[in-house]
């Protein structure tokens, strides 16, 4: 069973329904086609829609699809409606949560004479258990995203900026083989550490400053996500009892991952440590997320989310201390769930380095 074959079962797809994918990922993950346009399928068929600038790429890209091109007066979506008619398709499936009303309403437009209802995230259902090709590409973004971080540490140092933190960090990841970065490297020193997602800036990087990085290659479509925190110099007595604080909630919650277990419970063990320590309304995100072609996949450890994990997750620990005028620590890996437990992908120091 195919990658297709798979969604549409998980789907619940019946003869005379089909589905259109917008989102990117999802085509990607479908059919290996990484351009611009559509994917329309059902039990039988099964079509890339794009135009002229991607029909090459998409026949080199998606060798199992049809490909079918858009031209002057007829647009992706009447190119859909035309193969759904020619399958007997009556009622499309679509990602509700993808595709705007005017583009929906365009859709429809279209597609006078079909019914329409979601296709309530099927595909990333399909997506929440990585194979071993995935696993691989996953692990082979982590090991990149290491390397350039230890390359990386010669070279911090006061008076250097975050930004120009972040553009040698992103330069490493690329000249070591990511294809890209995962998403938008976070350099946060001193004070700004306080912020979850700060963005890298002029800050000036002095000494007794700690430094959160955040960050992750991507490769062959795959995302890596790991973060450290480092000294430079000396840091206070307090910064250094966050520090600890997060390292032992992060490796403790690490060491029970594993089949079966739920999510929320796992996101609890690391708040009680943290509360614990006197950190309480401190850590206010949740513990991890999964990680896959997007940066931010499901399951989530997080207090709000029931699922129950299972081989071939793979999921990050990152849990964080964020106190404002002070600064911050967080650290993460990324891990992949295994039949017994789970291991790491991220294989950078943990304790605290002083640089």
């Amino acid at each position: 069973m195919n990658r297709m074959e798979r969604m549409l079962q998980i789907a619940g797809l019946h003869d005379g329904e089909g589905v259109l994918i917008h989102k990117p990922s999802n085509m990607f993950y479908l059919s290996g086609y990484t351009g611009e346009g559509l994917v329309a399928a059902g039990n039988g068929f099964q079509a890339i829609i794009t135009d002229f600038r991607y029909t090459e790429q998409a026949e080199r890209q998606a060798p199992g699809f049809q490909v079918l091109m858009t031209e002057r007066g007829v647009n992706h979506a009447q190119l859909a409606y035309r193969l759904f008619k020619d399958h007997g398709v009556t009622h499309v499936r679509y990602e509700d949560d993808q595709v705007t009303v005017r583009s929906f309403d365009r859709i429809r437009q279209a597609m006078p004479d079909m019914d329409f209802s979601s296709l309530h995230n099927a595909p990333e259902t399909a997506r929440r258990i990585k194979d071993q090709g995935e696993l691989d590409n996953i692990e082979e973004a982590c090991n990149i995203s290491c390397r350039a971080f230890d390359a990386l540490l010669p070279r911090i140092k006061p008076g250097l900026t975050e930004k120009q933190l972040q553009i040698m960090l992103d330069y490493t990841m690329l000249d070591m083989g990511a294809d890209s970065v995962a998403f938008d490297t976070i350099v946060a020193s001193g004070e700004n550490g306080s912020l979850p997602h700060a963005i890298p800036s002029a800050r000036v990087i002095q000494t007794g400053d700690m430094i959160t990085f955040d960050f992750g290659a991507k490769k062959n479509g795959y995302c890596a996500d790991m973060t450290r925190t480092v000294a430079v110099g000396q840091p206070s007595p307090e910064m250094k009892k966050i520090y600890e604080t997060v390292l032992r909630a992060q490796e403790v919650c690490e060491s029970v991952l594993a089949p079966g277990k739920k999510c929320s419970d796992i996101d609890k063990l690391a708040r009680d440590i943290i509360d614990g320590a006197g950190y309480a309304g401190r850590f206010g995100h949740g513990l991890g997320h999964a990680v896959g072609i997007d940066i931010h996949e499901e399951p989530r450890l997080s207090q709000a989310c029931g699922d129950i994990l299972e081989p071939g997750h793979t999921i990050t620990v990152e849990p964080g201390i964020y106190v404002p005028g002070l600064g911050g620590v967080r650290i993460e890996n990324t891990c992949a769930i295994t039949e017994h437990g789970a291991r790491t992908l991220v294989h950078a120091q943990k304790a605290l380095l002083i640089l």
